[in-house]
């Protein structure tokens, strides 16, 4: 990592806060939210007061989020300037990317599988957030995209009953940040990958094992894609 210090950007888009619950925690969640959708970049440094001012929050919250941040590898310290986005490749996203598929694309399979009884009825208490997901891609609302949909992943991985699965899977996702997730919900590709959670769980409803793993597949497909096309694109130029 290079020691120069890129300035910060537009000011964030950012949901409100309730003060009345764990601040770190919400402030953590919004940070890594912002870091998925890109709207937080690689390479720039965010300064904890400057970031509570624009929380509307004390400093202290922002500053345990952050630390928090770093020790998943999201940001680093800049001593006496803040935090800096660390930076992956699309080769790196890319390899993420394809071992969520090997861990989430069996898991979700086996869930869909097993699924009767008090399993049912926790898949279907997941439809409300399939439309919320789906709600959130059609008005370009990336946050609540990003959060709702880790939140549908985890709660459905589960139900395996593997917690193990569940941490791996929560730190992969956090680590490979979507840097294309605007460029997915202008190509209206950020649609079509939430209507596939209420797709899953009508799978999972039907005993579909086979039909889940597909969706699975797909979806996590859309996003390699995403990072397969542009690293194809870094590596053309560079060769011209």
């Amino acid at each position: 990592m290079g020691t120069s210090v890129k300035a910060e950007e537009a000011p964030l888009r950012l949901p409100s806060f309730d003060t009345r619950a764990n601040l770190r925690q919400q402030v953590a969640e919004t940070l890594r939210a912002l870091l998925i959708t890109g709207q937080m970049r690689p390479g720039h440094v965010y300064s904890a007061p400057k970031l509570a001012a624009e929380f509307g929050v004390s400093a202290t919250p922002v500053r345990e989020a952050m630390l928090d941040l770093v020790s998943e590898g999201l940001v680093e310290v800049v001593r006496n300037k803040g935090f800096r986005v660390t930076q992956l490749d699309d080769h790196e996203l890319d390899a993420l990317a394809e071992l969520r598929g090997l861990i989430e694309v069996p898991v979700m399979g086996m869930v869909a599988e097993q699924c009767e009884g008090r399993i049912a009825t926790a898949v279907e208490k997941l439809r409300p957030l399939a439309h919320r997901i789906t709600k959130a891609a059609a008005t370009n609302d990336l946050i609540t995209y990003t959060e709702a949909d880790t939140e549908f992943h985890t709660r459905f991985l589960a139900l395996h009953g593997n917690e193990h699965v569940v941490a791996v899977v929560r730190d992969m996702r956090h680590r490979s940040r979507l840097y294309g997730l605007e460029a997915l919900a202008g190509a209206g590709v950020l649609a079509q990958m939430s209507e596939e959670h209420e797709q899953m769980v009508d799978a999972a409803l039907r005993r579909d094992g086979e039909q889940m793993r597909r969706l699975m597949s797909q979806h996590i497909g859309h996003i390699r894609s995403t990072w397969a096309g542009r690293a194809t694109a870094a590596a053309s130029g560079a060769g011209g």
